[in-house]
């Protein structure tokens, strides 16, 4: 008996909240369903937040169904206020632009674009067109202002103070799923959890302007055992550009995520059956670890490519197998100044610390080391001695390596 994409779905952990189970399970049974997910140009990379709707699509595609990315060309001039107590920074149409085509690039590596199996659009295309009294008009008396602060996505923006051009995201978000259903006969938003207040917008603005029967549904947020957000690093969100994340660093947070985490991991970012990911999910004591190594090496295959991801599991063995120096550990190139000049400099132009107070701070509680020999100066100078082969490893905290090449 074939398994409904609705139950491998759910069995996942991918469905946190849907209008109507019963309904959505029918449609993804007897129709070939055209839905979409949004993606914000907030930055000019996606991070792994964004990786798990990319995973839903992808699951849904190889199912039969037609995703439709949308780049938010439009709603990104204003800002989801979705889990913010601040107010976005206002980015210009240079960056939105040039931000969208970053997605596009990165998109197309999960998302199959051929034959209109998938579509890429921008909702910049209407909803910078729209004259602001007809949408008034149109879509205005639809929404009530009592429902609309009740609303999740406001809740945290209300303390501080909600301003009126965040309060019109829900709307311009909703009037994307009616157009896209006019346009493209879509039946289906999805999106994080933390967007059902603004589905739930779009769900019933198209009902009510088309009489037809359209759904919505959200996806469960990657978050810790302990509720926190996955994916945040010391130095910001978990990038799916190498440049702004390295494929070792990437590789390595997967390594080190706590073992009540390694099953949901597997289930929602990996495509390996259920079968092994509740047999990895059950190894227990340093066992567990095998399973890290397995999803470690499965995620980054899947954002980086194979050759890149086996780069980096041969770094993290060569390092913690005490094979010391892996050319594929990230590395610092240091000219013939720096290698001779103070190691903590050098660090942090590097991007290993943000700031010298950090570096200084780590080294007070005995968390760097040089060539496996703790560092205690705060202003140590390398030399020629600290260098084998023109290479030097500087170990930060337990698990972040790096390697120094003159």
């Amino acid at each position: 008996m074939t398994t409904s994409i609705f139950d491998m779905l759910k069995e996942r952990g991918y469905v946190a909240q849907c209008t109507n189970e019963d309904e959505v399970r029918k449609l993804f049974d007897n129709e070939k369903v055209t839905f979409y997910i949004g993606f914000d140009p907030t930055a000019d990379s996606l991070h792994v937040g964004h990786f798990l709707g990319l995973m839903v699509m992808s699951h849904l595609q190889k199912a039969g169904h037609r995703p439709i990315c949308l780049v938010g060309g439009g709603t990104g001039t204003v800002g989801d206020p979705s889990g913010r107590t601040d107010m976005r920074k206002m980015l210009t149409d240079e960056d939105i632009e040039h931000n969208c085509n970053c997605f596009k690039k990165q998109m197309a590596r999960f998302i199959d674009f051929s034959d209109d199996k998938a579509l890429l659009v921008n909702n910049g295309d209407w909803l910078r067109k729209l004259n602001y009294i007809e949408l008034l008009r149109d879509v205005g008396p639809h929404f009530t202002v009592n429902r609309m602060l009740a609303a999740e996505c406001y809740k945290n923006r209300m303390e501080k103070g909600l301003t009126f051009l965040e309060f019109n995201y829900m709307i311009m978000q909703s009037y994307d799923f009616l157009e896209l259903h006019r346009r493209y006969n879509l039946k289906m938003e999805r999106g994080g959890d933390d967007q059902w207040s603004n589905i739930i917008g779009g769900v019933e603005l198209t009902r009510r302007k088309t009489g037809d029967a359209v759904y919505g549904l959200t996806f469960t947020l990657l978050t810790k055992s302990d509720g926190k957000k996955m994916g945040k690093t010391a130095g910001g969100a978990l990038w799916l550009d190498k440049e702004k994340t390295p494929v070792y660093d990437f590789y390595q947070y997967w390594r080190n995520v706590d073992d009540a985490d390694v099953e949901k991991c597997l289930a929602l970012l990996t495509f390996l059956p259920m079968e092994e990911v509740k047999r990895l999910g059950s190894l227990e004591g340093s066992q567990i670890n095998e399973a890290k190594k397995v999803l470690a090496y499965e995620v980054t295959k899947l954002v980086h490519g194979e050759e890149e991801a086996l780069k980096a599991k041969e770094a993290a063995e060569a390092v913690f197998g005490g094979a010391g120096a892996s050319e594929n550990m990230p590395t610092i190139e240091l000219t013939a100044e720096t290698a001779n000049g103070k190691l903590l400099d050098v660090l942090i132009a590097g991007q290993v610390f943000a700031s010298k107070g950090e570096g200084r701070r780590l080294i007070q509680q005995n968390g760097l080391s040089l060539n496996d020999e703790k560092v205690t100066d705060a202003d140590y100078v390398l030399s020629d001695k600290d260098f084998t082969d023109g290479a030097a490893i500087v170990k930060k905290g337990k698990k972040k390596f790096y390697r120094l090449v003159k």
